[in-house]
């Protein structure tokens, strides 16, 4: 898992998009254990799901207390059209050729998450994009009737507060999917890994915003 993060520079910028991403979120019921099959799956899915958890092992192996990563969503036959040294050492080579291959872009710029993502867009080459960031998670009984800013503030001191990474990931024909890791409360156990489609709607949004013509 991680092998074949890449890196590089394929970001174009533009700033005519607003959106809100908030800061903290709750777990909607909606959420499913990964690994587990979805009602209904999308072909963009079936991709773009293993190449979020690919993702996300890859920031999990770093562990925690990590700034937000962008990466670059770009398909196995394109990255070996447009770079085939690198995509022979990837073993792209090996892959069918609509694998998604993560391209990890370089630190974020200061300042406020939903302002960065809409100064951002991709040339053509590029097939969707994902955005890693950690959160703090309340349960849904602590946000009832709290707006996005007053969970964000409960959340700092609430003793039911959990850390959380959020993977979230878009492709051009819509599809999303979003992974959640729940930080193990205590040493020795297991982290929780979530997924659903609605984890985080206001993140997908401005994510596929950077895909937009």
């Amino acid at each position: 898992m991680g092998g074949r993060i890449a890196t590089g520079e394929l970001l174009a910028v533009r700033g005519d998009v607003a959106v809100n991403v908030p800061a903290a979120a709750g777990v909607p019921p909606s959420v499913r254990e990964y690994g587990g099959e979805p009602a209904s799956p999308t072909e963009g899915c079936t991709v773009l799901e293993p190449t979020l958890a690919e993702i996300e092992a890859h920031l999990h192996a770093g562990g925690w207390d990590r700034p937000p990563s962008l990466f670059a969503l770009v398909r196995a036959e394109r990255f070996l059209a447009d770079d085939p040294e690198t995509g022979r050492r990837l073993g792209l080579d090996q892959v069918a050729g609509s694998t998604l291959t993560p391209v990890e872009q370089e630190a974020l710029p200061e300042g406020p998450l939903d302002e960065v993502l809409a100064g951002l867009a991709w040339p053509d080459g590029v097939e969707g994009c994902a955005l890693s960031q950690e959160i703090v998670v309340l349960p849904p009984a602590a946000e009832g009737g709290l707006s996005d800013d007053e969970a964000a503030a409960r959340a700092a001191d609430h003793p039911d507060r959990r850390e959380a990474r959020l993977v979230a990931g878009v492709l051009r024909d819509g599809t999303a999917a979003v992974l959640l890791r729940l930080r193990s409360p205590g040493a020795g156990e297991a982290d929780d890994l979530l997924t659903g489609p609605d984890l985080a709607p206001n993140l997908t949004a401005a994510l596929l915003a950077t895909l937009r013509d």
